[in-house]
């Protein structure tokens, strides 16, 4: 076999092979053995048939389609591990010439890893936020917890913004009541937006034993996004208490015995999660400022296949499970469909980027991952999808993404490296020493290189498809 390599831009090449007919001829044998098991002719036993009779009978052209089918994977394979190229998805590929007896020959054009250099970034320089912790932080995270130990008490008045009431209700479109659309004894908060539009106006001043009617869009069920005539009829209104703000509340709500301990232990705390999120910001800008000094070509293809899986997980996931459209989601957030293509693009660009520079330096530097990392990852992961260890572990392994992890995490720690070399200062000028805080920048490095895993997921798949 003979091969030849031409690059047609930075991101794709087109191979060139040519095969002697006798190095088919294994995939001739396969391909008669074949036929044999899947055709019967008169005279001769199933599997027994020679190959001059199926030539004759079913044409040598299926024998040649079907051993060359067979034939051209391994042979596209040989070629690019000549070349040396790291491809990315499936190959575009184009038999030139096949001459029985003699030659084959074909033409494969494929994305690759663009080549990159990575320039000095002991230079980069970011600002984040600076760490603090105020008495109104403070207060608003107890009035927090205080919240979830208030008590209910049934009253005899008009509901107001607040109260909890127990309410009754019937949705009806087009005249007719939906089959799903009743609903008695349903536990409501004013105020809390938890269930239609329009439902607070419409309860605000009724009494046990009140009823009202408003219009409102369904946001679920079997008429989702249509226009409903909702009655709500209020069964009880109870009036929300909460606690007092003192020791007794602290040893009810918590471990401590003492207010001023709750308040200690709130403001430690709310310092942990800005400095979590500090971390989090300095790894972000780091990346960004790194991306601007790497000049990296996106493979065309690859960013389609990339575009089109975020919006998939967002259309079939992520909306899905809130009841939601593109159309209803765009509306909410505000933005044209024109605004999320681009934001889409961007983000894809930015993904795949991401996940050829890092792992560009994962190979200069030599980033290893051991076993306690590796698990340290999983169990993170673990808990962001709501699964056990175990469980997220063996659907990992039966997926086939160990090495998928593996890359994460590798990724996550070659941008560690480039944070920790990186002049990080808070808004108030004082230089951000991260040394102090490695485990959430380990954590939150992590993050870039998860979401940059994504195209490499959509690489696998294209490449499971050419091996198929």
């Amino acid at each position: 076999m003979k091969s030849a390599v031409e690059t047609l831009n930075p991101t794709r090449v087109r191979l060139t092979v040519e095969v002697p007919f006798e190095e088919l001829k294994d995939s001739l044998d396969a391909a008669y053995k074949k036929i044999n098991q899947q055709v019967t002719v008169k005279g001769f036993r199933k599997g027994k048939i020679p190959a001059r009779v199926i030539d004759q009978r079913f044409g040598r052209g299926a024998v040649l389609e079907e051993a060359v089918n067979d034939a051209l994977p391994k042979f596209y394979t040989d070629a690019v591990n000549e070349a040396e190229l790291n491809p990315l998805g499936q190959p575009e590929v184009d038999i030139t010439e096949l001459k029985d007896g003699e030659t084959l020959n074909f033409t494969a054009e494929v994305d690759i890893r663009p080549s990159i250099e990575i320039p000095d970034y002991s230079g980069i320089e970011v600002e984040v936020d600076a760490v603090e912790v105020t008495d109104e932080d403070v207060e608003k995270s107890v009035e927090q917890l205080r919240e979830r130990f208030a008590s209910t008490s049934p009253v005899e008045r008009a509901a107001a913004e607040g109260d909890v009431l127990t309410i009754d209700l019937q949705a009806k479109v087009d005249g007719e009541v939906l089959e799903d659309g009743v609903a008695d004894g349903v536990s409501y908060t004013i105020g809390s937006g938890e269930l239609l539009d329009g439902i607070d106006d419409a309860v605000k001043g009724l009494e046990a034993g009140g009823e009202a009617t408003f219009t409102s869009e369904l946001k679920g069920g079997s008429a989702a996004g249509k226009e409903a005539e909702v009655t709500v009829k209020v069964t009880q209104v109870a009036a929300r208490e909460l606690p007092e703000l003192d020791d007794d509340f602290a040893q009810l709500a918590s471990e401590f015995d003492t207010l001023e301990e709750l308040q200690a232990d709130s403001r430690k705390r709310l310092a942990n999660m800005k400095q979590y999120d500090q971390a989090t910001q300095a790894q972000e800008r780091v990346l960004d400022k790194l991306l601007e000094l790497v000049e990296v070509p996106v493979p065309e293809k690859l960013l389609e296949d990339e575009i089109n899986t975020r919006k998939h997980n967002l259309e079939h996931h992520q909306l899905g499970q809130m009841g939601l459209d593109l159309e209803k989601y765009l509306e909410l957030q505000g933005k044209t469909a024109e605004e999320f293509e681009t934001e889409t693009r961007e983000a894809a660009v930015k993904g795949i980027k991401t996940q050829f520079v890092l792992d560009e330096l994962v190979k200069q530097e030599k980033h290893n991952v051991s076993q306690e990392e590796l698990t340290e990852h999983l169990m993170r992961r673990a808990a962001s999808s709501g699964m056990s260890p175990d469980q997220f572990a063996q659907a990992v392994v039966e997926q086939g993404q160990v090495p998928l992890l593996v890359g994460e995490v590798a990724r996550g720690k070659a941008l560690a490296s480039v944070v920790e070399k990186a002049t990080v200062k808070d808004t108030n000028g004082e230089v951000v020493d991260l040394d102090d805080e490695e485990d959430e920048e380990t954590e939150a490095a992590e993050a870039p290189a998860a979401e940059a895993a994504d195209a490499e997921k959509a690489d696998d798949k294209a490449e499971e498809k050419t091996e198929g």
